[in-house]
């Protein structure tokens, strides 16, 4: 009687759903294989900073602005997330209005950054790959922001067809989780550029 008993819970066991939803599955493995490329740079970077030649870089002030834009965005989000669980849909839009301004912000500002690196005479060039890296992580990086914008779009427009609340989060969940993310990412480049110039 034991073994069926012990026979029944396998089976029930085996029945069991995944424990996670495939598209945050999804979304965890692209993260992970952003993490990695960016990792991998970064590794370049510290190897080609020990070759003979290296230009020692100047980061543009604006990286400091868009490093608190940054942080602001990621409340916003917080905010959001908050909101739709206590089923506030009005501030759930503003939050996310809040966050995609911020996202626009951070974009422009690091436009103006690569203004600044001109100006220091620091130029994306085979011929000094420092000010070269310098240019690179803030490309890929706002390109993954630009993909982060649209993923909030495509939230804030359900969040209008009321398609967003709290019995329905697994959407707005995994855009926040991304947003985190890229804040997080650009902070880890922030502070290796700061603490390998």
């Amino acid at each position: 009687m034991s073994s069926d008993i012990k026979d029944l819970r396998i089976v029930e066991e085996a029945k069991k759903p995944l424990a996670m939803n495939p598209k945050k599955f999804a979304l965890w493995l692209f993260m992970i294989s952003v993490v990695m490329l960016f990792g991998a740079w970064t590794s370049a970077y510290l190897v080609k900073r020990a070759d003979a030649g290296w230009a020692e870089i100047i980061l543009p002030q604006i990286f400091q602005l868009n490093t608190i834009i940054v942080a602001l965005s990621s409340i916003s989000m917080i905010w959001a997330v908050r909101s739709a669980r206590r089923d506030n849909i009005d501030q759930l839009k503003i939050a996310l209005g809040v966050s995609f301004v911020l996202g626009i912000i951070f974009l422009v500002g690091q436009y103006m950054a690569y203004g600044q690196m001109v100006a220091l005479n620091q130029y994306f060039s085979g011929s000094n790959v420092s000010h070269s890296f310098l240019w690179l992580f803030p490309w890929a990086h706002g390109l993954h922001v630009v993909s982060g914008l649209v993923f909030v779009l495509i939230v804030w427009g359900n969040t209008f067809k009321f398609n967003v609340h709290s019995k329905s989060m697994n959407q707005l969940e995994m855009c926040a989780t991304y947003w985190h993310f890229l804040g997080g990412l650009w902070l880890y480049l922030f502070i290796f550029l700061i603490l390998n110039p």
